[in-house]
């Protein structure tokens, strides 16, 4: 990729007895260049076989194919995934930011679903539901107790059905239903707005599809308001990732043409690959909506907010920013996913998602299992780091991709130790009724993160961090 990666599907960055077996995995392995190990698959075969004859009840073939696929590829690191016909629609979804639904963020509190904000224009919206609001029925189900994933699933639907979800609005002491008719709903994964005069905040939530049209038009929006910014906070706090291209075309709008932005390397040829701050890397077919960013953004002072939620394309783009010198990066050493992982359709509604290279800075840093390293370590709030010790990060993960360059994480035991003794902590706070501890919305005049990068950008005293600091790695013994 100096060379572009040209693999089929996207960058996120059958198991048969008998002579099938050997014309499906050889079409798998690339022409049969890999040679199969035989013996291994004759096991495989028997165990299935065995399945079938000896089990308590039958066992349909389909499930115990697709259970076997699914080991194969899980037992490889945390990122690797089959994707069956319902996983996979949900992975377009995720990643295209469309899905049908009702159009509401949420979060779990107290065993209820919480309505963290409803998407601007979405039924969620014109039913009048507000930040802060509890679900505690959906439908006749009570919620109480429901993995959040399965609250997600129930309020989904296909276009055009109704669903009844029975809200608590805290501040107004009332329980009422409302009827909401799904549709299908375009999410917003960028948000801005001008802080005070002169220094604006920009918000990306996940790299999407939409991704880069939504910020050039955020950031035109901007520069209609302030023409003469003085300071740009970028807040990739708890952004998970999502598309390498979005991260490549977000980071190319602040740094010069041509600018190394990543670089992977993995077995494939087309692993082995250079991105660029160059249209080639990032536009699509509807061309390059950097063409209509003010120029301003190219040099403007810039912050980069990031913490442990930070991961995977949030993390190429302040790993590029920084070795750059573009930005200033701030707040707590990010998650560590610096792993690609390719999408493979097995079908036309399966496929695997499987981890295919490495991602490095363009100083040539591995991400994997460190993460970036802020410039400034900086609190979450003005008390310290509330929830920072129950946190995991890549290193944490079983199965993880070792750092090729520093050796495995170091297993903390202070930290861990640490972590127990929070989660004791809020366990008493919670039991004896006391004030309720949650992190203030980014974004927010209670936002001391954010507070500390303003102060950065004006060349103010910033209050650093007295207890967070860089977790290292251990050296491999030869």
């Amino acid at each position: 990729m100096g060379q572009k990666l040209k693999i089929a599907g996207w960058i996120s960055v059958g198991v048969l007895a008998g002579a099938l077996t050997t014309v499906s995995l050889q079409t798998v392995a690339r022409g049969a260049m890999t040679p199969l190990p035989l013996e291994e698959l004759q096991q495989l075969a028997a165990v299935f076989g065995l399945i079938k004859t000896d089990y308590v009840e039958p066992v349909d073939d389909r499930k115990l194919i697709t259970d076997a696929i699914s080991g194969m590829v899980a037992g490889l690191d945390p990122h690797s995934q089959y994707f069956d016909k319902k996983s996979f629609k949900e992975f377009r979804e995720g990643t295209s930011g469309r899905f049908v639904g009702v159009g509401i963020e949420i979060t779990q509190e107290d065993g209820l679903i919480k309505v963290v904000s409803p998407i601007e224009g979405s039924p969620a919206d014109r039913a009048g539901l507000k930040t802060g609001d509890l679900i505690t029925k959906i439908g006749d189900e009570a919620v109480r107790g429901l993995p959040l994933n399965d609250a997600v699933k129930r309020i989904r639907g296909e276009p055009g059905t109704k669903v009844t979800l029975t809200i608590f609005r805290k501040d107004e002491s009332r329980t009422f239903p409302v009827t909401i008719t799904r549709e299908e709903i375009k999410t917003q994964s960028v948000k801005a707005k001008l802080i005070e005069p002169g220094y604006a905040w920009i918000r990306i939530s996940q790299f999407q599809d939409r991704t880069l049209d939504d910020f050039v038009r955020k950031a035109e929006d901007i520069y209609q308001q302030d023409p003469n910014l003085k300071g740009l906070v970028l807040d990739l706090r708890n952004d998970p990732g999502g598309l390498l291209d979005a991260a490549v075309g977000v980071s190319a709008a602040f740094l010069p043409e041509g600018a190394t932005v990543v670089t992977t390397d993995g077995q494939l040829p087309e692993s082995k690959a250079i991105f660029t701050a160059s249209p080639e890397f990032y536009a699509r077919r509807g061309g390059n909506p950097l063409k209509r960013l003010p120029d301003i953004f190219h040099k403007v002072p810039m912050v980069v907010l990031v913490n442990e939620g930070s991961a995977s394309a949030s993390e190429i783009v302040a790993g590029a920013l920084q070795d750059n010198h573009r930005a200033t990066i701030m707040g707590n050493q990010t998650f560590g996913k610096g792993s690609v992982q390719t999408v493979r359709p097995l079908g036309p509604d399966t496929g695997i998602k499987l981890t295919t290279a490495r991602y490095f800075t363009p100083s040539g840093k591995s991400i994997q299992a460190r993460g970036i390293v802020p410039d400034v370590m900086v609190d979450e709030t003005a008390e310290g780091d509330v929830f920072a010790a129950l946190r995991l990060r890549e290193s944490d993960l079983a199965k993880h991709l070792d750092n090729t360059q520093g050796g495995e994480a170091v297993q903390d035991k202070a930290l861990e130790a640490a972590r127990e003794a929070a989660r004791k902590k809020l366990e008493e706070e919670t039991k004896s009724a006391k004030t309720e501890r949650k992190l203030p919305e980014f974004g927010t005049d209670k936002d001391f993160a954010l507070a500390q990068a303003l102060h950065q950008l004006k060349g103010e005293p910033v209050q650093v961090s007295k207890t967070l600091t860089e977790r290292k790695q251990a050296k491999k013994d030869d």
